[in-house]
């Protein structure tokens, strides 16, 4: 369907305007109640829109209509008609097509249960806080968003709402997830004063033969824009560009103003159990190291330690994480091979490095070291001869009753919760944030997690808020 512009005033006034009275005069309650949680719905299948149809949001679509458990209502994509996009319209040929979600919620707002959002980092927000001010269950690919303050609201909005909401590390519904809670549960991994943690595959902005990347003095030139492509809607909250095709189709995870780099593609996969079992909640202190830093793009190379302080009777922690082609993290003597979930999704261009360089994670505990990889790996306890003599006192790890995909479906129900919503998901990724935020200050961060503030960096403080949004884009802040 080709993009027509929104009338007059468009949806960003009339639609809101309209939406806001309903609530004054009805009350929050009767307008915002998601039709299945309260058991509304006369049909066992939820109604899913999918905001995003190529690339990762293909295999999330795939993944939803494998549970046999929703029927698809209508299919959003800014660059509709796109090659990325052939898969699923070919799997869809007669669903309603947009390339505006807002166009998309303004028709068919009634029909639509829940929304899968699978779009770039800096695009979630809006998308998202449009859906569940509607009453709509969201499925939102990590990490949640693009700022600390988007995350701070879309958390907020999550309670409000009174929504499911999911962020999509798939991870958190497997194997790691039980073990990593069974184990903790039992005492087995304890007063954990260390983690490292590690990403070191080629991300695309280590591909200086491309765009030069690690030579980048401004922004891109102008293109001409694709007929296929919404370069606006695109755009989203972030403040005006010219098109550059290096800035699309996953090259937007290069670019500080539209990603959040490897940290934010890898850190919900990798160390997420670990935030969540062990309460780390916000740091107080990030100290990064960068090599070839550039103020368009992430760093070449980023080491960041994470300072936690104690929480109840833990201990303080320092999680340490690395990232770059060659800044290889110490790892024990004992380490071994690298644990691989054979299940991680290839990446939608190049390649993971599931050898010598697997992203992974070393747990220093009491009397105890753990490795492990990404996604759903499991644990293994170093070394061996330590992991045979405590073999007979570890827990039973219950098998998952569903996975990500599955877990959020019945939680839109009301038959589950969902194992990585906001108030969990929510801390990990503006820790998260904090980290790309020292990424591009390139200085050593003071945070107060009680006020949320940076205290030593002014610069630094004002980029928890994010850009400010363009004129049309404002409105989505006020919905928490």
């Amino acid at each position: 369907m080709k993009h027509q512009s929104p009338p007059e005033n468009g949806f960003a006034n009339l639609r809101r305007r309209t939406f806001l009275k309903s609530v004054l005069t009805a009350g929050a309650a009767s307008v915002f109640a998601p039709r299945l949680l309260f058991g509304a719905s006369t049909t066992n299948k939820i109604n899913l829109a999918c905001i995003g149809i190529g690339n990762r949001a293909a295999e999330d679509i795939a993944m939803f209509h494998k549970t046999g458990m929703v029927n698809f209502v209508a299919l959003c994509d800014t660059d509709m008609g796109a090659p990325h996009t052939q898969a699923t319209l070919k799997l869809f040929p007669n669903l309603p097509r947009f390339q505006d979600f807002r166009q998309m919620f303004d028709k068919m707002a009634p029909d639509i249960d829940a929304v899968c959002i699978a779009i770039p980092d800096f695009s979630h927000f809006p998308a998202a806080m449009l859906a569940m001010s509607l009453g709509k269950h969201i499925y939102c690919e990590k990490p949640m968003a693009h700022s600390f303050r988007q995350i701070e609201l879309m958390m907020a909005a999550e309670k409000k709402y009174n929504v499911a909401a999911q962020m999509g590390n798939q991870g958190h519904s497997e194997a790691n997830y039980f073990q990593f809670k069974a184990w903790t549960e039992a005492g087995i991994i304890k007063n954990v004063t260390k983690i490292t943690a590690f990403m070191n595959s080629r991300r695309r902005w280590h591909d200086t033969a491309r765009f030069a990347f690690s030579k980048l003095t401004d922004y891109l030139p102008a293109e001409p824009i694709p007929s296929t492509l919404d370069w606006d809607c695109w755009l989203a909250t972030a403040q005006q560009h010219a098109y550059n095709h290096g800035y699309v189709n996953g090259d937007w995870r290069s670019w500080f103003d539209f990603g959040n780099g490897a940290l934010g593609d890898w850190g919900a996969h990798i160390f997420d159990t670990a935030h969540e079992f062990l309460h780390l909640g916000l740091p107080t202190e990030v100290e990064p190291t960068l090599k070839g830093w550039n103020p368009f793009i992430f760093p070449q190379a980023s080491t960041l330690a994470f300072r936690f302080p104690a929480r109840d009777t833990m201990p303080p922690c320092e999680l340490t994480w690395y990232d770059g082609l060659n800044n290889l993290p110490p790892l024990p003597a004992n380490f071994g091979a690298s644990v691989v979930d054979p299940n991680i999704p290839p990446p939608s261009k190049g390649s993971i490095d599931t050898k010598a360089k697997a992203p992974g994670k070393v747990i220093y505990g009491d009397g105890l070291t753990l490795k492990g990889g990404s996604h759903g790996s499991t644990l293994q306890i170093l070394p061996s001869e330590k992991a045979n003599e405590i073999k007979g006192k570890l827990p039973k790890v219950p098998k998952s009753p569903s996975d990500h995909y599955v877990n959020f479906l019945r939680a839109c129900k009301g038959e589950e919760t969902c194992r990585s919503n906001f108030a969990v998901a929510g801390p990990l990724c503006q820790t998260m944030a904090l980290g790309v935020v020292a990424q591009r200050v390139n200085a050593k961060l003071e945070f107060d997690p009680a006020t949320k503030r940076i205290t030593n960096h002014k610069v630094a403080n004002e980029l928890l808020a994010g850009v400010p949004p363009r004129p049309d884009w404002e409105q989505y802040y006020k919905l928490a």
